[in-house]
Protein backbone atom coordinates (compact mmCIF):
# COMPACT_ATOMS: atom_id res chain seq x y z
CA UNK A 1 0.00 0.00 0.00
CA UNK A 2 3.07 2.47 0.39
CA UNK A 3 6.20 3.43 -1.30
CA UNK A 4 8.17 1.19 1.28
CA UNK A 5 6.83 -1.67 3.73
CA UNK A 6 8.32 -1.81 6.82
CA UNK A 7 8.69 -5.10 9.30
CA UNK A 8 8.24 -3.93 13.14
CA UNK A 9 10.11 -6.36 14.76
CA UNK A 10 9.43 -7.64 18.56
CA UNK A 11 12.00 -5.49 20.52
CA UNK A 12 11.05 -2.29 19.26
CA UNK A 13 13.19 -1.50 15.77
CA UNK A 14 12.03 -1.64 12.39
CA UNK A 15 13.17 -2.10 9.21
CA UNK A 16 12.21 -0.59 5.93
CA UNK A 17 12.69 -2.42 2.63
CA UNK A 18 12.05 -1.49 -0.71
CA UNK A 19 9.40 -3.35 -2.89
CA UNK A 20 11.40 -3.92 -6.05
CA UNK A 21 14.29 -5.57 -4.19
CA UNK A 22 13.99 -9.17 -5.07
CA UNK A 23 15.36 -9.94 -1.86
CA UNK A 24 12.90 -7.76 0.22
CA UNK A 25 10.83 -10.10 2.50
CA UNK A 26 13.46 -12.59 3.58
CA UNK A 27 16.47 -10.04 3.84
CA UNK A 28 14.10 -7.85 6.27
CA UNK A 29 11.56 -9.93 8.17
CA UNK A 30 13.96 -11.05 11.62
CA UNK A 31 12.54 -13.27 14.31
CA UNK A 32 13.34 -11.69 17.86
CA UNK A 33 12.23 -12.80 21.62
CA UNK A 34 9.53 -10.93 22.29
CA UNK A 35 9.92 -8.93 25.48
CA UNK A 36 6.93 -9.93 27.01
CA UNK A 37 7.82 -13.56 26.65
CA UNK A 38 5.62 -14.68 23.88
CA UNK A 39 6.20 -16.90 20.74
CA UNK A 40 8.95 -15.92 18.54
CA UNK A 41 7.68 -13.68 15.75
CA UNK A 42 8.14 -12.36 12.63
CA UNK A 43 5.87 -9.45 11.07
CA UNK A 44 4.88 -7.93 8.03
CA UNK A 45 3.97 -4.29 7.43
CA UNK A 46 2.37 -2.73 5.37
CA UNK A 47 1.40 1.38 4.70
CA UNK A 48 -2.20 1.81 4.70
CA UNK A 49 -1.99 5.36 4.22
CA UNK A 50 0.51 8.03 5.47
CA UNK A 51 -0.69 7.69 9.05
CA UNK A 52 -1.25 4.45 8.99
CA UNK A 53 -0.19 0.77 8.98
CA UNK A 54 -1.64 -2.01 9.15
CA UNK A 55 0.88 -5.42 10.70
CA UNK A 56 0.76 -9.18 11.17
CA UNK A 57 3.14 -11.70 12.40
CA UNK A 58 4.07 -14.01 9.74
CA UNK A 59 5.09 -17.85 10.02
CA UNK A 60 6.91 -17.76 6.75
CA UNK A 61 7.33 -16.25 3.54
CA UNK A 62 6.03 -19.20 0.33
CA UNK A 63 6.73 -16.87 -2.58
CA UNK A 64 8.23 -13.33 -3.39
CA UNK A 65 9.02 -12.04 -6.53
CA UNK A 66 8.87 -9.40 -9.39
CA UNK A 67 6.62 -10.48 -12.32
CA UNK A 68 6.36 -8.46 -15.30
CA UNK A 69 3.59 -6.25 -13.90
CA UNK A 70 3.53 -6.25 -10.67
CA UNK A 71 5.02 -7.12 -7.64
CA UNK A 72 4.34 -10.52 -5.74
CA UNK A 73 3.94 -12.10 -2.36
CA UNK A 74 2.51 -14.80 -0.60
CA UNK A 75 2.82 -14.82 3.30
CA UNK A 76 1.81 -17.69 5.58
CA UNK A 77 0.91 -15.37 8.54
CA UNK A 78 -0.23 -16.88 12.06
CA UNK A 79 -3.66 -15.02 12.19
CA UNK A 80 -4.94 -14.89 8.64
CA UNK A 81 -3.59 -17.86 7.13
CA UNK A 82 -2.32 -17.63 3.69
CA UNK A 83 -1.85 -14.16 2.33
CA UNK A 84 -1.61 -12.47 -1.12
CA UNK A 85 0.17 -9.16 -1.67
CA UNK A 86 0.10 -7.61 -4.83
CA UNK A 87 2.08 -4.39 -5.08
CA UNK A 88 2.27 -4.51 -1.45
CA UNK A 89 -1.34 -4.67 -0.75
CA UNK A 90 -3.08 -7.64 0.94
CA UNK A 91 -5.48 -8.67 -1.81
CA UNK A 92 -6.96 -11.89 0.18
CA UNK A 93 -6.48 -13.98 3.17
CA UNK A 94 -7.27 -17.57 3.28
CA UNK A 95 -9.16 -17.09 6.59
CA UNK A 96 -11.58 -14.71 5.55
CA UNK A 97 -11.70 -14.23 2.14
CA UNK A 98 -14.95 -16.09 1.60
CA UNK A 99 -16.49 -13.05 2.62
CA UNK A 100 -15.41 -10.95 -0.38
CA UNK A 101 -15.56 -13.45 -2.79
CA UNK A 102 -19.07 -14.59 -1.87
CA UNK A 103 -20.11 -10.65 -1.80
CA UNK A 104 -18.34 -10.43 -4.94
CA UNK A 105 -19.82 -13.45 -7.24
CA UNK A 106 -23.41 -14.55 -5.43
CA UNK A 107 -25.19 -11.69 -5.82
CA UNK A 108 -24.80 -11.36 -8.97
CA UNK A 109 -25.62 -14.74 -10.17
CA UNK A 110 -28.59 -15.26 -7.77
CA UNK A 111 -30.49 -12.21 -9.14
CA UNK A 112 -29.90 -12.73 -13.03
CA UNK A 113 -32.51 -15.25 -14.00
CA UNK A 114 -30.93 -17.98 -15.60
CA UNK A 115 -27.03 -16.99 -15.69
CA UNK A 116 -25.17 -19.63 -18.31
CA UNK A 117 -21.36 -17.64 -18.87
CA UNK A 118 -19.37 -15.37 -16.73
CA UNK A 119 -16.41 -13.71 -17.35
CA UNK A 120 -14.01 -12.93 -14.95
CA UNK A 121 -11.35 -9.95 -15.40
CA UNK A 122 -8.42 -11.07 -13.10
CA UNK A 123 -9.05 -13.26 -10.89
CA UNK A 124 -6.03 -14.70 -10.71
CA UNK A 125 -5.55 -16.61 -6.92
CA UNK A 126 -9.06 -18.93 -8.46
CA UNK A 127 -11.31 -18.05 -5.65
CA UNK A 128 -13.98 -16.14 -7.96
CA UNK A 129 -14.00 -18.93 -10.27
CA UNK A 130 -14.47 -21.38 -7.46
CA UNK A 131 -17.64 -19.54 -6.09
CA UNK A 132 -18.78 -19.12 -9.52
CA UNK A 133 -18.06 -22.78 -10.06
CA UNK A 134 -20.82 -23.56 -7.43
CA UNK A 135 -23.71 -22.99 -9.49
CA UNK A 136 -25.44 -25.63 -11.00
CA UNK A 137 -26.81 -23.46 -13.96
CA UNK A 138 -23.80 -21.91 -15.21
CA UNK A 139 -22.01 -24.06 -18.20
CA UNK A 140 -18.54 -21.71 -18.45
CA UNK A 141 -16.60 -19.59 -16.95
CA UNK A 142 -13.72 -17.67 -18.02
CA UNK A 143 -11.55 -16.56 -15.96
CA UNK A 144 -9.22 -13.89 -17.54
CA UNK A 145 -5.73 -12.83 -15.76
CA UNK A 146 -2.84 -10.51 -16.93
CA UNK A 147 -0.16 -11.93 -14.90
CA UNK A 148 0.82 -15.68 -15.69
CA UNK A 149 3.05 -15.83 -12.47
CA UNK A 150 0.64 -14.79 -10.19
CA UNK A 151 -1.74 -17.84 -11.59
CA UNK A 152 0.81 -20.18 -11.42
CA UNK A 153 2.02 -19.38 -7.56
CA UNK A 154 -1.78 -19.20 -6.58
CA UNK A 155 -2.45 -22.66 -8.28
CA UNK A 156 0.71 -23.98 -6.41
CA UNK A 157 -0.17 -22.57 -3.01
CA UNK A 158 -3.95 -22.15 -2.42
CA UNK A 159 -4.97 -25.69 -2.16
CA UNK A 160 -8.28 -24.68 -1.43
CA UNK A 161 -8.96 -24.03 -5.22
CA UNK A 162 -7.16 -26.74 -6.76
CA UNK A 163 -10.60 -28.41 -8.37
CA UNK A 164 -11.83 -25.14 -9.46
CA UNK A 165 -8.13 -24.85 -11.87
CA UNK A 166 -9.06 -28.23 -12.83
CA UNK A 167 -13.22 -27.87 -13.58
CA UNK A 168 -14.17 -28.69 -16.72
CA UNK A 169 -15.80 -25.88 -17.17
CA UNK A 170 -13.33 -23.22 -16.63
CA UNK A 171 -11.09 -21.63 -19.60
CA UNK A 172 -8.36 -20.12 -18.31
CA UNK A 173 -7.04 -16.98 -19.92
CA UNK A 174 -4.06 -14.86 -19.74
CA UNK A 175 -4.03 -11.84 -21.04
CA UNK A 176 -5.03 -8.61 -20.08
CA UNK A 177 -8.96 -8.29 -20.14
CA UNK A 178 -10.07 -5.20 -21.91
CA UNK A 179 -7.82 -6.64 -25.05
CA UNK A 180 -9.81 -10.48 -24.57
CA UNK A 181 -13.31 -8.63 -24.19
CA UNK A 182 -12.19 -6.56 -27.52
CA UNK A 183 -11.34 -9.95 -28.98
CA UNK A 184 -14.13 -12.11 -28.13
CA UNK A 185 -17.52 -12.45 -30.34
CA UNK A 186 -19.18 -14.04 -27.37
CA UNK A 187 -21.55 -12.03 -24.77
CA UNK A 188 -22.03 -13.05 -21.40
CA UNK A 189 -24.61 -12.72 -18.69
CA UNK A 190 -22.45 -12.20 -16.45
CA UNK A 191 -18.89 -9.96 -16.26
CA UNK A 192 -17.06 -9.37 -13.23
CA UNK A 193 -13.77 -6.84 -11.90
CA UNK A 194 -11.96 -8.97 -9.70
CA UNK A 195 -9.29 -6.23 -10.25
CA UNK A 196 -6.58 -5.33 -7.77
CA UNK A 197 -7.56 -1.91 -6.32
CA UNK A 198 -6.84 1.31 -8.56
CA UNK A 199 -2.89 2.21 -7.94
CA UNK A 200 -0.94 4.41 -9.90
CA UNK A 201 1.28 2.78 -11.97
CA UNK A 202 -1.26 -0.39 -11.43
CA UNK A 203 -1.50 -2.53 -13.98
CA UNK A 204 -5.48 -2.01 -14.12
CA UNK A 205 -6.65 1.43 -13.10
CA UNK A 206 -8.41 1.71 -16.44
CA UNK A 207 -10.81 -0.98 -16.06
CA UNK A 208 -12.29 1.32 -13.48
CA UNK A 209 -12.92 4.28 -16.03
CA UNK A 210 -16.41 5.27 -17.97
CA UNK A 211 -15.06 4.48 -21.64
CA UNK A 212 -14.03 0.70 -20.78
CA UNK A 213 -17.33 0.33 -19.26
CA UNK A 214 -19.55 2.03 -22.26
CA UNK A 215 -17.53 0.64 -25.34
CA UNK A 216 -16.11 -2.48 -24.36
CA UNK A 217 -17.64 -4.28 -20.93
CA UNK A 218 -21.15 -3.60 -21.36
CA UNK A 219 -21.89 -4.45 -25.21
CA UNK A 220 -20.24 -7.95 -24.26
CA UNK A 221 -23.07 -8.49 -21.48
CA UNK A 222 -26.19 -10.44 -22.89
CA UNK A 223 -29.66 -8.36 -23.01
CA UNK A 224 -30.10 -9.64 -19.06
CA UNK A 225 -26.68 -9.21 -18.25
CA UNK A 226 -24.97 -8.05 -15.18
CA UNK A 227 -22.06 -6.53 -14.52
CA UNK A 228 -20.51 -6.64 -10.89
CA UNK A 229 -17.10 -5.16 -9.55
CA UNK A 230 -15.03 -4.80 -6.34
CA UNK A 231 -14.57 -0.80 -5.03
CA UNK A 232 -12.30 -0.50 -3.36
CA UNK A 233 -12.54 0.46 0.75
CA UNK A 234 -15.70 1.75 1.67
CA UNK A 235 -15.43 2.42 5.88
CA UNK A 236 -16.72 5.71 7.04
CA UNK A 237 -13.24 7.34 6.55
CA UNK A 238 -11.88 5.60 3.44
CA UNK A 239 -15.12 6.04 1.21
CA UNK A 240 -14.07 9.06 -0.75
CA UNK A 241 -10.51 7.56 -2.26
CA UNK A 242 -12.16 5.14 -5.14
CA UNK A 243 -15.65 3.74 -3.85
CA UNK A 244 -17.94 6.81 -4.62
CA UNK A 245 -16.18 7.63 -7.72
CA UNK A 246 -16.50 3.94 -8.92
CA UNK A 247 -20.30 3.66 -8.29
CA UNK A 248 -20.97 7.31 -9.54
CA UNK A 249 -19.07 6.17 -13.17
CA UNK A 250 -21.15 2.80 -13.44
CA UNK A 251 -24.06 4.97 -12.88
CA UNK A 252 -23.15 7.04 -16.23
CA UNK A 253 -23.63 3.99 -18.08
CA UNK A 254 -26.31 1.28 -16.21
CA UNK A 255 -29.61 2.21 -15.52
CA UNK A 256 -29.84 0.24 -12.07
CA UNK A 257 -26.89 0.27 -9.62
CA UNK A 258 -26.73 -1.25 -6.40
CA UNK A 259 -23.68 -0.83 -3.90
CA UNK A 260 -22.98 -2.90 -0.95
CA UNK A 261 -20.33 -3.14 1.53
CA UNK A 262 -19.47 -6.02 4.32
CA UNK A 263 -16.38 -5.80 6.62
CA UNK A 264 -12.64 -7.90 5.77
CA UNK A 265 -11.33 -8.49 8.95
CA UNK A 266 -8.21 -9.06 7.06
CA UNK A 267 -8.17 -5.34 5.06
CA UNK A 268 -8.86 -3.95 9.01
CA UNK A 269 -11.78 -1.88 6.67
CA UNK A 270 -15.14 -2.08 5.35
CA UNK A 271 -15.30 -3.06 1.46
CA UNK A 272 -17.69 -2.52 -1.07
CA UNK A 273 -18.85 -4.00 -3.96
CA UNK A 274 -21.06 -2.46 -7.30
CA UNK A 275 -23.46 -4.21 -9.29
CA UNK A 276 -24.86 -2.90 -12.18
CA UNK A 277 -27.99 -3.66 -15.42
CA UNK A 278 -30.29 -2.42 -17.73
CA UNK A 279 -33.16 -4.27 -15.79
CA UNK A 280 -34.24 -4.08 -12.97
CA UNK A 281 -32.98 -6.14 -10.11
CA UNK A 282 -36.53 -7.78 -9.18
CA UNK A 283 -36.09 -10.44 -6.16
CA UNK A 284 -36.68 -10.04 -2.63
CA UNK A 285 -34.33 -11.77 0.48
CA UNK A 286 -37.03 -15.00 0.50
CA UNK A 287 -36.04 -15.30 -2.97
CA UNK A 288 -32.30 -15.44 -2.77
CA UNK A 289 -32.60 -17.63 0.18
CA UNK A 290 -34.37 -19.93 -2.22
CA UNK A 291 -32.24 -19.64 -5.25
CA UNK A 292 -29.62 -20.34 -2.75
CA UNK A 293 -31.16 -24.04 -1.90
CA UNK A 294 -31.90 -24.80 -5.63
CA UNK A 295 -28.75 -23.20 -7.25
CA UNK A 296 -25.88 -23.76 -5.42
CA UNK A 297 -23.80 -26.84 -5.17
CA UNK A 298 -22.54 -26.80 -1.20
CA UNK A 299 -22.29 -24.08 1.43
CA UNK A 300 -22.74 -20.43 1.60
CA UNK A 301 -20.53 -19.11 4.81
CA UNK A 302 -21.55 -15.56 4.43
CA UNK A 303 -24.13 -14.54 2.47
CA UNK A 304 -27.56 -14.70 2.65
CA UNK A 305 -31.36 -13.17 1.67
CA UNK A 306 -31.70 -10.82 4.39
CA UNK A 307 -27.89 -10.34 4.83
CA UNK A 308 -27.54 -8.83 1.28
CA UNK A 309 -30.31 -6.39 1.70
CA UNK A 310 -28.80 -5.22 5.42
CA UNK A 311 -25.34 -4.47 3.67
CA UNK A 312 -27.15 -2.94 0.51
CA UNK A 313 -28.34 -0.44 3.11
CA UNK A 314 -25.07 2.01 3.62
CA UNK A 315 -24.56 4.41 6.65
CA UNK A 316 -25.41 7.82 6.57
CA UNK A 317 -22.15 9.47 5.72
CA UNK A 318 -21.64 6.64 3.01
CA UNK A 319 -25.09 7.08 1.60
CA UNK A 320 -24.80 10.82 1.36
CA UNK A 321 -21.51 10.60 -0.66
CA UNK A 322 -22.54 8.30 -2.82
CA UNK A 323 -25.33 10.87 -4.00
CA UNK A 324 -23.02 13.97 -3.74
CA UNK A 325 -19.99 12.28 -6.10
CA UNK A 326 -19.93 13.71 -9.18
CA UNK A 327 -16.33 12.53 -10.24
CA UNK A 328 -16.13 10.38 -13.24
CA UNK A 329 -13.52 7.91 -13.14
CA UNK A 330 -11.22 8.30 -16.49
CA UNK A 331 -7.85 7.82 -17.60
CA UNK A 332 -7.02 11.16 -17.28
CA UNK A 333 -8.74 12.20 -14.74
CA UNK A 334 -8.37 8.88 -12.21
CA UNK A 335 -8.27 8.72 -8.38
CA UNK A 336 -5.95 6.13 -6.62
CA UNK A 337 -5.63 4.74 -3.03
CA UNK A 338 -2.36 5.12 -1.28
CA UNK A 339 0.59 3.28 -3.05
CA UNK A 340 1.66 2.45 -6.26
CA UNK A 341 2.11 -0.36 -9.06
CA UNK A 342 5.25 -1.10 -9.84
CA UNK A 343 5.21 1.15 -12.86
CA UNK A 344 5.54 3.95 -10.74
CA UNK A 345 9.49 4.60 -9.53
CA UNK A 346 10.28 3.98 -6.07
CA UNK A 347 11.95 7.36 -3.70
CA UNK A 348 11.86 6.58 -0.09
CA UNK A 349 13.66 8.51 1.87
CA UNK A 350 13.85 7.70 5.78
Amino acid sequence: MGEAVEIFLSNGFSTFYEKKDQNIINDNITNNNNINNNNDSSWYEEVIDEDLKWSFALNSVLHKGTSEFQDIALLDTKRFGKVLVIDGKMQSAEIDEFIYHECLIHPALICHPNPKTIFIMGGGEGSTAREALKHKLVDKVVMCDIDQEVVDFCQRYLTVNKEAFLHKKLDLVINDAKAELEERSEKFDIIVGDLADPVEGGPCYQLYTKSFYEKILKPKLKPNGIFVTQAGPAGIFTHKEVFTSIHNTIKQVFKYVIAYTAHIPSFADTWGWVMASDQPFSVNAEEIDQRIKERIDGELFYLSGALFFSSATLNKTVALSLLKETHVYTEENARFIHGHGLAKSVNNEF
